[in-house]
């Protein structure tokens, strides 16, 4: 994993699920399906039938080794890959022909996404997708992660203690028109939304109810 910024602390990390292995290795369990299936039909003998035989055992064996291989690695990769958020970041470190790895500042995090299928909402995993200020394209996927509601609620509290928990307003010109209160009312009308954010974190367990009462004792005072 990258090394931590100074100041930089754990705030919570996950793996990747067990079944991730399974999926990725379905071709490989598919060669190893197929290499019983040649086997079962290898004609014996001798003569032209037995030359086709040994060529279908060289197959069996290519297949063998090919799917022990694959299967091998996919459990390397999922006991190596490991998902962190961090006071600063949001850390991704898996793979290994095909290394991913990846550090997004949690105040460049816009949205994050957290699916899971049927299965996963069974077992226990799911998928996480973070947005960025770049959009789309800079979206990046943790695929078939353990926790990942909990991972976002983790990152959504992280942001919020890195952001300051309120966004400083836009600081625009009022228009002679507007009454001197209007910016007030705004900055109120942010404070009251950010506490809804605050209730259902502690709803969904991410922080406790002694940090939801402090602050919201903090942004009342600010109203």
């Amino acid at each position: 994993m990258d090394e931590m910024l100074a100041g930089e602390r754990s705030v919570f990390s996950t793996e990747k699920h067990w079944i991730a292995p399974l999926r990725d290795s379905a071709i490989a369990i598919l060669l190893l399906v197929g290499a019983v299936v040649l086997r079962a039909i290898s004609p014996d003998g001798e003569g032209i039938i037995g030359t086709i035989g040994d060529l279908l055992d060289l197959i069996v064996w290519g297949m063998v080794i090919v799917a022990a291989v694959s299967i091998v690695y996919n459990i390397v990769v999922w006991r190596t890959a490991t998902f962190v958020v961090t006071n600063f970041r949001v850390i991704r470190e898996e793979g290994l022909l095909s290394r991913k790895s990846s550090a997004t500042m949690l105040k460049s995090v816009t949205d994050v996404q957290s699916q899971s299928p049927f299965l996963g909402a069974q077992l226990g995993y799911g998928d996480l997708v973070i947005f960025t200020q770049s959009g789309e394209a800079g979206a990046d996927r943790f695929q078939t992660i353990t926790r990942p509601k909990e991972f976002r609620d983790q990152m959504m509290v992280a942001k919020m203690e890195a952001d300051g928990t309120v966004a400083a307003p836009p600081s625009v010109a009022a228009p002679p028109s507007m009454p001197p209160a209007a910016p007030t009312t705004a900055t109120s009308a942010e404070q009251l939304k950010t506490l809804e954010q605050l209730a259902a974190l502690r709803d969904s367990g991410a922080i406790t109810a002694e940090e939801y009462e402090a602050k919201k004792t903090e942004l009342l005072g600010r109203i």
